[in-house]
C-alpha cells in the first residue's frame, strides 16, 4: 500500500505546528490540507468526529488526532530515523509529564494574556511566566530538553514561541526574553532547525491575526 500521508492544518495553530516539525524530523513527505475552521471540511468533521479539531494525521486513510499522539505515532512508524522521545522509559514519562504540563498550563494562561483585560490580564501574564520559569528551570543548562538531541518535548514547547510577541502584547509591561533569558536562548537554538523555522510562522504575522481576532470578541 502506498505510504499516504495527509495532514488537516490551520497555519497559525500551535498544535499543528507539532506535527509539522516532527514530519519535517522524520523526512516523511506529505499533503497538506489548510482548513477554514469557520467553514469544517466534511473531512475533517469525518476524520475527527470527537472534537472537529485540527490537527489531524491522516495515514493511509487512518486519522490520527490530538498533536501529541500525533507526534507520538509519528516517531513509532517511522522508526529508522532517529527517535523523537527518550529510549529511557524513565526520561520518556518526564517528556510526557512536561508536554502534557505545557498544553494544560501554557496555552491556557497565554490564550489568557489577550483575551482578558484589566486585572486578570495581569494576573494571566504572572501566570504565564511563572509557568513558564517552571519549564525553563527543566529545561536547566542544556541545548535542549532532552539534552543534546532536540526531540519529543522541544516538538511539544517550541510552536508556542511563535506567540509570545502576542502574549506580550506590545504593552512593554511583559517581556518573555528578560523574564526567561535561557528558554529564549533555546528558542532561537531551535530557530536554526530547518524543520522548526519552516513550521513556525512569522511572529508579527500571528500578531495581526490574534488582533483582528481582539477585534471580532471586541476586546
Amino acid at each position: 500500500m502506498a505510504n499516504e500521508v495527509v495532514l488537516l492544518d490551520y497555519w497559525v495553530s500551535m498544535f499543528g505546528m507539532r506535527a509539522r516539525i516532527a514530519l519535517a524530523e522524520k523526512c516523511v513527505k506529505y499533503e497538506y490540507v489548510e482548513e477554514d475552521l469557520r467553514n469544517k471540511s466534511p473531512l475533517l468533521l469525518q476524520s475527527n468526529p470527537i472534537f472537529k479539531k485540527i490537527p489531524v494525521l491522516i495515514h493511509n486513510g487512518k486519522s490520527i488526532c490530538e498533536s501529541l499522539i500525533i507526534v507520538q505515532y509519528i516517531d513509532e512508524v517511522w522508526s529508522d530515523k532517529a527517535p523523537l522521545l527518550p529510549v529511557d522509559p524513565y526520561q520518556r514519562a518526564q517528556a510526557r509529564f512536561w508536554a502534557d504540563f505545557i498544553d494544560k498550563k501554557v496555552y491556557d494562561a497565554g490564550r489568557k494574556t489577550w483575551t482578558t483585560k484589566g486585572e486578570e490580564q495581569e494576573a494571566a501574564k504572572k501566570d504565564l511566566i511563572d509557568t513558564l520559569k517552571l519549564v525553563e528551570n527543566e529545561l536547566g543548562d542544556k541545548p535542549y530538553f532532552g539534552g543534546e538531541t532536540f526531540g519529543y518535548l522541544d516538538i511539544a514547547l517550541v510552536p508556542f514561541s511563535s506567540w509570545f510577541e502576542a502574549y506580550e502584547g506590545g504593552g512593554g509591561d511583559l517581556s518573555i526574553e528578560a523574564e526567561c533569558p535561557k528558554l529564549m536562548a533555546w528558542v532561537k537554538r531551535c530557530l536554526e532547525r530547518e524543520s522548526v523555522a519552516k513550521a513556525l510562522p512569522d511572529p508579527k504575522k500571528v500578531v495581526d491575526f490574534v488582533n483582528g481576532l481582539k477585534q471580532k470578541m471586541g476586546i
